[in-house]
């Protein structure tokens, strides 16, 4: 068996080991093996970024927009050119199919060059006042160092979506990648830096994660906060910034409903779902998975949703058959199997999968599932399950439908699917949710804003709104001689 690969971290423009030299064991999804190492890094190493952050500043805010908006774009080539290398890292650490980790690389080179593009698109304005003896303006400045923290099921692009437009707004950027797939973070970061993006301007951190963001948060040299991950996480990071009244963002936990109406081709959507709905084995914070379907057509639906589940290909990433991959983890399976059998136990029916493929295959394996006549006080109606599961629930009106569906504390992404324009309109306005879907699940990309509403977050990430959470207005009013001179 191969020895671990030892990955390092970027600290002030130098890529270096823990200072004690403590690391943390990564390990392989698919066989459980341990793979790489990362440094566990010390006080020490992060009062060294943050001091690295806060010299850069000035100097990073002020560089000409063009000039940065070129390291970006470097930055997004550098990926594109080095995008095996990183998706085999991925798929090696996280589990996903190697076709769903180069779709991945390629939209974290999307980000940096959308946001190649807004760094020269950052205006301010001029206001009428109300006394002709000054003119005021405003104008729009960066909010300063930023720390990053990103989860781990796309470790990849979600960190693009944080680095490309903190950089974009002349912003240093101390990330902290998942401590479960770090190294194709590292190897994004690494083509990042090489850019041309100056010492201290980016740094990326690995370790402990409690400690990591305790230790950056309690300085005051982090003036802003952006985060992926759970809603309990968030919380804590919030009460954490709040000490020193960082800007926040968050992109937290999603429960997607899907509106299926009695006007739509079953069979069609019903295959268009399932190839939705286990991607990345359901790991996807905007994953369809309250599928709520009028009552005429459930069983239609049902079969046909359940046959395509079942036929579905388990498998180590790297196999080209492999169709679904482990969940991450120990932790993430023994949580979601936990829900499933919840569910089951209150009377839920599986109608495929519902079993760990664990002991079978060898690594963190669960059988895509899909569960029907799920009781109301089911756990997996109300908590996100994050893994492979489809939940069908009947619905006899609209109005039910919409009910149903706005009946979480989530509101990140929602599904409407409909031949109807009327409903398709009415349902995309009811639904209580930042993004909606009408008849498609390709609802995110780099051009438009990624937001929730409710526990799944607030602030924008991607889109030109996305920019925005790493600027801060500063009005300059300036008094003048009404007459000329």
């Amino acid at each position: 068996m191969e020895s671990p690969r030892s990955e390092m971290m970027l600290i002030d423009g130098i890529w270096r080991n823990a200072s004690d030299g403590g690391t943390v064991d990564v390990e392989n999804p698919a066989n459980r093996a341990v793979v790489a190492t990362v440094p566990k890094a010390t006080a020490d190493d992060l009062a060294e970024a943050l001091a690295a952050a806060e010299r850069v500043r000035g100097s990073w805010s002020e560089t000409n927009s063009w000039q940065r908006s070129a390291i970006l774009r470097r930055a997004a080539n550098n990926i594109r050119e080095r995008l095996d290398e990183i998706a085999l890292l991925l798929t090696e650490e996280q589990g996903k199919t190697l076709p769903e980790a180069r779709g991945e690389v390629n939209s974290a080179a999307e980000q940096f060059d959308w946001y190649a593009d807004e760094a020269r698109r950052i205006y301010g304005r001029t206001v009428e006042g109300p006394l002709g003896s000054v003119r005021a303006e405003v104008r729009h400045e960066a909010i300063g160092p930023v720390a990053a923290f990103t989860p781990w099921n796309f470790p990849v692009m979600l960190a693009a979506r944080k680095l490309a437009p903190a950089l974009a707004a002349g912003c240093p950027i101390i990330l902290k990648p998942a401590e479960e797939a770090p190294s194709a973070c590292l190897a994004m970061v690494r083509a990042v830096a090489d850019a041309g993006v100056p010492a201290g301007a980016i740094a990326a951190v690995t370790g402990d994660p409690a400690f990591v963001s305790a230790t950056l948060l309690d300085s005051p040299i982090i003036r802003k906060v952006s985060m992926t991950g759970s809603v309990r996480v968030g919380q804590i990071l919030m009460s954490l910034a709040s000490k020193h009244m960082a800007a926040v963002s968050f992109e937290l936990g999603g429960h997607a409903p899907v509106i299926v109406c009695d006007d739509v081709d079953v069979k069609a959507v019903a295959a268009l779902a399932v190839r939705t709905k286990y991607r990345n084995a359901g790991q996807v914070c905007v994953a369809p998975t309250r599928f709520l379907v009028a009552r005429s057509i459930l069983d239609e639906f049902e079969a046909e949703f359940t046959r395509a589940s079942a036929a579905l290909a388990l498998g180590d990433g790297m196999d080209g058959a492999s169709e679904v991959g482990p969940l991450c983890s120990a932790r993430r399976h023994d949580d979601f199997a936990a829900l499933v059998e919840d569910a089951v136990s209150r009377g839920a029916v599986a109608t495929t999968g519902g079993v760990s493929l664990r002991e079978k295959l060898g690594g963190h394996f669960y059988a895509p599932t899909v569960l029907r006549d799920i009781p109301a006080d089911a756990r997996v109606l109300q908590e996100e399950p994050f893994g492979p599961v489809a939940l069908l629930v009947a619905y006899d009106d609209l109005n039910e439908a919409v009910e149903l569906a706005n009946n979480t504390q989530f509101g990140l992404a929602g599904y409407v699917f409909t031949d109807d324009v009327s409903r398709a309109q009415l349902l995309s306005e009811r639904l209580r949710v930042g993004m909606v879907g009408v008849n498609t699940f390709a609802i995110a990309n780099a051009a438009v804003p990624f937001s929730g509403v409710g526990l799944s977050g607030m602030g924008a990430e991607s889109g030109a709104e996305g920019i925005q959470m790493y600027l801060r207005p500063k009005t300059v009013v300036t008094g003048i001689s009404e007459t000329l001179h």
